[in-house]
Formats: structure tokens, sequence, C-alpha cells
């Protein structure tokens, strides 16, 4: 759960007049820079509330950086709806006469009937605020009453977003981190929107598992506990989602970060009289529940994400702006333990891994001669072999809850080995840029070829793997989808996508449910074809009986 304050050291998003996102993690005392708008303190920000918009104010003498002002919500109400009122309806429309008849094809648009020139706006600039600008730019326009209500609406955008300084501090989710990156790397992320991000959360069915006992079935084989199977290629943003869904993306708070012993922090000064007794420190550091290691901790056993990559280490940078570190981890974490990850190495070949081969181990006589380092790297090698050893075990076991897959990889080759570990009636999601990728694997688990395939296993024949490089049995109501959300002008006789709209890949989504096929041939019994002839024979007695019926009332006539 996001906190509802700015904490220091935290990621978050800045929406600037442009509605372009910033994004950046603030530091205490630390000086952010804004471009054209200005730059001002960090520590203006710590403590203050997210989704609130602020207004940088002009320097004063002697003042290094602009101070923060609240622009409060009456404010920002009161500019939309003044604009509403001129040459609009009571209910904040455009008049139907003026939208209708009212245009702009004699309207000359020329910079001379601006009387403002652009020394006396940068003297302006000076002295004034953006909004006192702004108001001074709109009365000497010259032809600003020729213009209709959408160009006058337009014109105010397009000021606001040069003359306000002004933004909005927002936290950090995956929406905000998709829309920053699709305009600044969008290979990054496979060109994954959010609403994509958000079908393959959906039909991957990620959800919190209550339970903290470890299921098992009647083979004593783990099945299910909130566990699920991820191949992400998209920096981590996938891991990110899923984990938000499943609670662990965020350590839950029941208070605020500075709220403690009767003491409140707001923007960096303590109030209250909550001192700490000395006496008590000992207590508060003594008996309490073992912190676990920082570098290789026991993994949780449920509610996981357990991470397939073909690197030596995977790919989760993204996940940094969300508070955990793979690089450096924070052991306080959700995801410090319920974050699993393994090679493909390890999966399919893990004995020529080096990492999960177990160390040697050393006589504790031998080890008392040892020099603290030594003997700390060695207990260092011997808890990740632990760690290593449990996750390929597990990973291997199978019986996860689902597969997600979000890779540049051919799928055909990646559902070969991660479809079998995977439970029954389980989900499994593929994403893909392309399409082309996807109708191959649409075609691999389709009807026809699962009928061919069980055809040639009753004949008692070996498939051929070109032809079935996957079994179809496996897979259960095949589906192909996309979705897009596009920006429309909606306007009376101007309504029509945004010229503006980025472009780029479509974006796919595979899913499909786990089955278990059964053992065995199958076998139906029973005379259809006796019934069906039976049915037949009724349906023409009846209809004998009604020709007869009708025969002898023509021949009355």
């Amino acid at each position: 759960m996001a906190s509802s304050h700015i904490k220091p050291n935290t990621w978050l998003s800045l929406r600037l007049p442009s509605e372009t996102l910033k994004c950046l993690e603030i530091k205490p005392n630390t000086i952010i820079e804004l471009g054209r708008l200005g730059s001002f303190a960090a520590n203006s920000l710590l403590g203050r509330p997210y989704y609130y918009t602020y207004e940088l104010l002009e320097k004063k003498d002697g003042e290094a950086h602009s101070r923060l002002r609240i622009v409060k919500p009456s404010e920002l109400n009161a500019e939309i709806t003044g604009e509403a009122e001129e040459g609009t309806s009571g209910s904040g429309s455009p008049a139907p006469e003026e939208a209708l008849d009212k245009n702009n094809r004699l309207t000359v648009d020329s910079p001379s009937r601006q009387t403002l020139t652009q020394v006396d706006i940068e003297e302006l600039k000076k002295t004034a605020a953006g909004q006192e600008i702004i108001d001074r730019i709109l009365a000497n326009h010259a032809g600003l009453d020729e213009k209709t209500v959408f160009s006058k609406a337009k014109y105010m955008l397009r000021k606001r977003s040069k003359y306000l300084k002004r933004f909005t501090v927002l936290p950090m989710e995956a929406g905000q981190l998709i829309d920053f990156l699709m305009e600044k790397e969008p290979g990054r992320i496979l060109e994954m929107r959010e609403e994509t991000l958000g079908l393959i959360g959906v039909w991957s069915n990620v959800h919190v598992h209550g339970s903290e006992e470890v299921d098992r079935d009647e083979n004593g084989k783990r099945v299910g506990g909130g566990r699920w199977l991820v191949v992400d290629e998209t920096g981590g943003l996938v891991v990110a989602s899923l984990a938000d869904r499943m609670g662990i993306l965020r350590d839950d708070e029941d208070e605020e970060e500075g709220v403690q012993n009767g003491s409140t922090t707001t923007n960096g000064h303590t109030n209250g009289d909550g001192d700490i007794d000395m006496n008590e420190a000992p207590a508060m550091n003594g008996a309490s529940k073992p912190a676990s290691h920082r570098d290789f901790p026991p993994p949780a056993s449920n509610n996981t994400l357990t991470v397939l990559h073909a690197a030596v280490q995977p790919n989760l940078s993204l996940l940094k702006y969300f508070g955990y570190d793979s690089s450096s981890p924070n052991s306080a974490h959700a995801l410090h333990t319920h974050l699993k990850t393994l090679s493909w190495l390890q999966l399919l070949h893990p004995e020529e891994d080096p990492t999960y081969r177990e160390p040697p181990v050393v006589a504790e006589e031998e080890m008392k001669s040892w020099k603290s380092g030594k003997r700390g790297t060695y207990w260092k090698k011997r808890r990740r072999w632990e760690r290593c050893q449990s996750i390929v075990d597990e990973t291997r076991e199978g019986g996860f809850e689902g597969l997600v897959v979000a890779s540049v990889m051919d799928p055909v080759t990646i559902l070969q080995h991660a479809v079998a570990l995977v439970r029954g009636g389980g989900t499994v999601v593929v994403y893909s840029a392309t399409v082309e990728p996807l109708v191959r694997v649409m075609d691999l688990y389709s009807k026809e070829r699962r009928t061919a395939y069980i055809q040639i296993i009753a004949k008692g024949e070996v498939p051929d793997a070109e032809d079935f490089p996957l079994d179809p049995r496996l897979l259960l109501a095949p589906t192909l989808q996309t979705s897009r959300i596009r920006d429309w002008q909606v306007l009376p006789g101007r309504t029509h996508p945004a010229m503006t709209s980025r472009g780029g890949s479509e974006g796919y989504v595979f899913t499909a449910r786990r089955v278990m096929p059964l053992e065995g041939a199958v076998e139906a019994r029973g005379n259809f074809g006796g019934r069906a002839k039976k049915r037949k024979g009724v349906v023409g007695e009846e209809a004998g009986e009604s020709n007869s019926a009708a025969g002898p009332a023509v021949a009355d006539d």
C-alpha cells in the first residue's frame, strides 16, 4: 500500500503543466531542478501529501531557490469554471448557437494582434506570477473575442503550459512508470501499455493467498500456495505489477513514518513530547524477531514470484522505482523473501551450475583456526547454496498457480519447459509485441492439432517433434486478444482520434488454461446412431399425421 505522504529516499512522479511526467528520487538536503520552471529544495516536499498541486514562487532577494505554494483545490476549480462562464450555457457546455454558427474562418491569427511585446513579457516574468502574466496577455489580445469557445480553450491551455510554474506530486505507480518510459525508452518494456499490463494481471489471476500452510497433493508434491512462475524481460515491470496485486510490492504500514511515541514529523520538524527512555532501548533491540540475512535470506513458502532468466542475473532494474534494488536489496522489503530468481541452466541442468553444487563442509575444529573474515565468507557461500538449492528444487517440483511470459524469446521454446510446471486448472499468459509468434502458438494448441495428436498416440506411434513441438493436450481454450485505449477529440462535427497519439506495436496477449490429460484411451459407449434414427422416425410420423389431418379439409372445399 502506497504511503499517503512523501517520505525521504522514495521515487515519485511530477506531472508538469505540459502533461508530461518527470520521475525522480527525493533525497533530503538536495535541490530538484525542473528546467525552465525553476528549482526548489527537496525538503520542502518531505512530509507533505500526494496529489496536491504546488506552484513555484518568484525568488526573493538573497534566495537561491524558489519557494513552494500549495494551490488550493478551490482555486483550481475556479479557473475551470471561470472559463466556462463566458460564452457557455449554465451547464458549462458551449452555447448551441455559438458552437454551431461561430467559426474561425475569417479570424486573422497574427502576432501583431498582441500588443504586448516579448520584451514586455520578459519584464513581467521578473515581477509577476504566472496567472498574472496570462491575464495581461489576454487583456492585450485584440482578436480574443473573435475566437470560438473551443479555440479560446486551446489558447488558454497553451498559455498555461508556457507560463504557469506548477506541478502535481503523484506516487509512483506502474501506469505512470509506463507513461514515462513510453516517451523515453519504449523498447525497454517491449512497448507494453497500461491496458495490456492490466490484461496480463487479470488473466493470470494473480491474488493474495491467505493460508500460510504449504498445500500438497496426494503424491506429496507442492501445489498452489500463491506461487507464480514469471519470465520477465521488461526490466521488472511485469514483476512489479504482479507483486502489487499480491500485496508484496510495498510494505504495509499502520502509521506513517514520523508518528511514533506521540510525536509527529512534518516537513522535517518534530512536534510533540514523545521522548525515548534510554533504559528501555535494549528491550527494543533485544528479544525480537531475528532479521533475515541481507544477502541470501531463506525464501518464503507462499505468495511468491519465481523469475526465470537467461543471464547470470535477472534484469529487474525497474523495481528500484518501488523501493527495491536487486543489486543492493533492502532486507525489510517484502520482495526480499517473496521474490525468487533462477536461470534456465539451473532449471534444466542444475548439476551443471556451480552455484547449485554444495560447497565443501569444513569441520568445526578447523573453522576455529580461521579468521573472522574467512569464516564469514564460508557461511555466506553456504547460505547462497542453501537458498539456490531450495529455489531450484521447488521450481522443478512444479505446482505453480500460473505462468506469465513477457519475453523476446520464441514462446514455443519457453512453453516446452514451463507449461509442465503449472498445476491443473492454472492459467498461462504470454505477451508479445507482435502477433506472429502468438499465432503459431494458437495453431500448436488448436483443436485440430490436438485431435491429430490423440489419434497418433492411439495408434501407438510417437508424434513427430517438428509437427508437434508442444503437447496440445496440456492447454485448453487458447485465446488471442489485444486492447488499446485511443484518445479522441469529441467536439460537435469534429470528432476524430487525437492527431498526436503515439504509434508503435499493438501488443497481443495469449491466454489458456492448464489441464491434466487423462492417461489411457477415452472410450464412448452407446448406440447414438439408433437414437438419431428413432428420433427421425418420430418426426416423420408426426409430419404424416399433420398431412393426413390437413388432407380431408382441402377435399371438402
